[in-house]
């Protein structure tokens, strides 16, 4: 089979590639679903938020053990039991009736669902099925994410608007058990479950030892490892800082907030998707420059201009889109996950290159952590003060703070070292 002209590598990647994009319109739907919500039972965005924040801060604690589901009982099995999972959850909310039905399965359900697919899925196809190439293959997995984003937020935006809110519920059950066939007959679990060598393999190539660890206890192990560690501190802040002004304050409160400005949904949640595209291209090019510079110094150049850029956010918000919106999607986009390439080779130095992926796990916890924070966040000051110019704020300040930060990981130390 190793002999085939498409490698079975590339169906990986494609049923890889679809899963993610459908998983990241599933996170994606609550920010749609703020305003239609209000409208259909009276409940507060702080309520509705709540949801949103559960399901963000599931999303990134379940990831570093996703890969204990995933080898105690096959990748295959643990992706499509999430997908039917999230499908089973979405659809059970066209009966909710009160606020704790919402946080219950879009929360804690849909939460819980994700979290057991994407990072830890991706990295695992990547791993398996690639040695040539991989880069590009990560690059692609990141970019099913925004594809999903750019799919999925309009369209789910207009079915709000358009059917009411249980069209999305609805949409996002059907969307999440249409993958489930894909997994189950065109991913295989690994190369050598059907008798091949990873794509780009050399002819004498053996797979990798199993760790005498599990995948639970080495997650753990080096949790407690790092945790006193100064560098893996600075990381978990910053990333913190970094889930808290992208997925938690613009990916969830952007297009309520500029709905109170009077601008349509739709048009805000083309607006939100536009940001994927950019991003895309942002984490590729800052892949680019991390190779290059020192990652310390991006760090500080992203975070301190996303800081800056939302100072200036509440001034730009108008009912139409004017250029200072675009330039602000534009930017935004280029640097929301800008900071993941520099973030992911420091986090190397914190217990050394072998525990890096790890490491980084665990800093993305931090990530998910400030994401739901700002989600809940901003919306009970959005709810105490009338708008969110106040969360924008806060989170502007966060972000000038992480920019100082940076620079102290790793003090003394040049770029080159940070690298080995």
């Amino acid at each position: 089979m190793s002999k085939k002209i498409i490698h079975p590598a590339w169906t990986a990647l494609v049923v890889t590639f679809l899963t993610l994009m459908a998983t990241a319109g599933f996170r994606s739907a609550p920010s749609v679903l703020i305003i239609p919500l209000e409208d259909a039972f009276g409940w507060t965005r702080a309520q509705i938020s709540l949801a949103i924040a559960i399901n963000v801060l599931l999303y990134g604690l379940i990831a570093p053990f996703a890969a204990a589901l995933m080898e105690k009982f096959t990748v295959r099995k643990v992706v499509m039991t999430a997908l039917s999972f999230v499908a089973v959850s979405a659809a059970a909310t066209i009966g909710m009736t009160q606020p704790w039905h919402l946080w219950a399965l879009w929360g804690v359900c849909v939460g819980i669902g994700t979290g057991s697919m994407a990072l830890v899925f991706a990295a695992t196809i990547a791993n398996r099925w690639f040695i040539k190439n991989k880069g590009m293959v990560v690059g692609v997995f990141t970019a099913a994410s925004a594809t999903g984003q750019l799919i999925f937020l309009p369209l789910l935006s207009h079915f709000a608007v358009t059917y009411g809110w249980k069209s999305v519920s609805i949409t996002i059950a059907i969307a999440s058990f249409s993958v489930v066939p894909l997994i189950y007959f065109f991913l295989k679990e690994s190369p050598q479950a059907i008798g091949t060598t990873p794509y780009g393999a050399p002819a004498d190539w053996q797979p990798a030892p199993k760790s005498e660890l599990t995948a639970f206890r080495l997650a753990i192990d080096t949790i407690s490892k790092a945790k006193s560690n100064r560098e893996f501190q600075i990381l978990f802040f910053t990333f913190f800082v970094c889930g808290l002004s992208t997925n938690g304050l613009i990916g969830t409160h952007f297009i309520p907030a500029a709905h109170d400005h009077g601008m349509a949904e739709p048009i805000a949640a083309s607006l939100l998707a536009l940001v994927g595209v950019f991003d895309v291209i942002g984490t590729l090019f800052s892949g680019y420059l991390t190779d290059k510079y020192d990652p310390r110094k991006l760090l500080f150049f992203y975070y301190g201009l996303r800081g800056l850029s939302l100072f200036l956010l509440p001034s730009i918000l108008f009912s139409s889109v004017h250029p200072s919106t675009l330039v602000f999607v534009i930017f935004y986009g280029l640097d929301w996950v800008a900071t993941v390439p520099p973030t992911l080779i420091l986090s190397r130095i914190v217990l050394g290159p072998n525990r890096g992926t790890i490491v980084y796990g665990w800093v993305f916890v931090g990530h998910q952590i400030g994401a739901s924070a700002a989600a809940i966040g901003a919306a009970v000051l959005r709810v105490q003060f009338g708008d969110y110019a106040i969360a924008f704020y806060i989170s502007a300040a966060m972000c000038l703070v992480a920019a100082l930060l940076v620079l102290q990981i790793a003090k003394g130390k040049s770029a080159s070292e940070l690298r080995v």
